[in-house]
């Protein structure tokens, strides 16, 4: 594999050799009837050659054809084989989420049905993990994809994501990524959100790797990206810079804004003023006191909406008993690190 222009890009250099002796591959599954078969096949041949306790997890998505009953014929072929099968098409998203809740090894590393990802770039990423990285991101650096409505639009989104995250990889579309599991188990990720666990995991201080993986050309079956699918990014982006931002305190953003509302409110109460004592002109001749009632009442619920959101924070941290901090090590004397 061409390892050039391999970056780290975001964290310190690795120097720590944290080790670990499980991994799971994970697979969603929509339509790719004569695709499963042989990718199990070839992550077999590869994940054997590791040293690694491995399990391979397809999640059936609703499919329509017959991949399930070939998911089926690969778990008799391959004891290490196992598949989830949903009850209806939920979305890649959904059926990652499927397999991470249901995997056990200590290294997550989802995988694209469709032959187009090389499980030959596999032991590549686990020898970055070994380095110490917590995240290994995939970078199809030579796509085999439509010019246009692929590969353009795909760099286009992958500069937009990178201006607004702040995390600058090439690719956030690749499936092909190996995850440290603390930094992946314990999200919940919903809408095309799979995409953003690398900025998940720079924001709590993981050290994320990027590396050039090969990309095929698909063989069997059809594509189910659309250009839709760049507004749901998109959107799913506000989504997670809003979280990233303010989801511990909501108010900063609804308050500033209500804020900002109620000093428009008075700008125009102040030119209503002027007009009236100054310039004779009567308010009702003027829009001046309804912008001023409107702009008011923005500020006013835009704080109480923050307010709200503050409590609900509050509630939501409590009852999960979660901290608003993460850990990611102890070190004494007594441990020896």
């Amino acid at each position: 594999m061409d390892t050039t222009n391999a970056v780290l890009v975001a964290g310190t250099a690795a120097t720590d050799q944290r080790q670990f002796d499980s991994l799971s591959v994970i697979v969603p599954v929509f339509n790719e009837q004569g695709n499963v078969g042989p990718l199990c096949r070839a992550l077999s041949d590869v994940l054997g050659t590791i040293g690694l306790r491995y399990e391979i997890i397809l999640v059936n998505d609703g499919s329509t054809d017959g991949s399930l009953a070939e998911m089926r014929s690969a778990i008799a072929e391959f004891p290490r084989v196992k598949a989830i099968d949903l009850r209806r098409n939920y979305g890649q998203t959904a059926a990652l989420m499927a397999g991470i809740d249901h995997a056990d090894g200590e290294v997550i590393i989802p995988i694209d049905a469709d032959l187009q990802n090389d499980p030959a770039d596999i032991p590549a990423m686990i020898e970055k993990l070994r380095e110490g990285y917590d995240v290994v991101s995939g970078w199809r650096k030579t796509r085999h994809d439509s010019a246009i409505r692929r590969n353009l639009v795909s760099r286009l989104a992958n500069r937009l994501i990178s201006l607004i995250s702040g995390v600058h990889l090439h690719d956030y579309g690749c499936t092909l990524k190996a995850y440290r599991v603390d930094v992946i188990k314990g999200h919940r990720l919903y809408g095309e959100m799979h995409r953003f666990i690398p900025i998940y995991a720079t924001w709590m201080g993981a050290r994320v790797y990027e590396i050039p993986v090969r990309h095929h050309a698909r063989k069997i079956g059809k594509s189910k990206y659309g250009l839709e699918r760049v507004f749901k990014v998109v959107l799913d982006l506000i989504v997670v810079k809003f979280l990233d931002r303010y989801f511990v305190k909501p108010i900063y953003l609804f308050g500033g804004f209500g804020i900002a509302a109620l000093i428009v409110s008075g700008v125009f109460v102040a030119l209503m003023l002027y007009w009236k004592f100054v310039d004779g002109v009567p308010m009702i001749r003027t829009p001046m006191p309804v912008l001023a009632a409107v702009t008011f009442l923005i500020g006013a619920m835009s704080i109480l909406m923050g307010l709200l959101a503050e409590i609900l924070v509050r509630v939501y941290f409590e009852s999960q008993q979660r901290p608003a901090y993460s850990v990611r090590s102890v070190i004494s004397s007594a441990s020896g690190d």
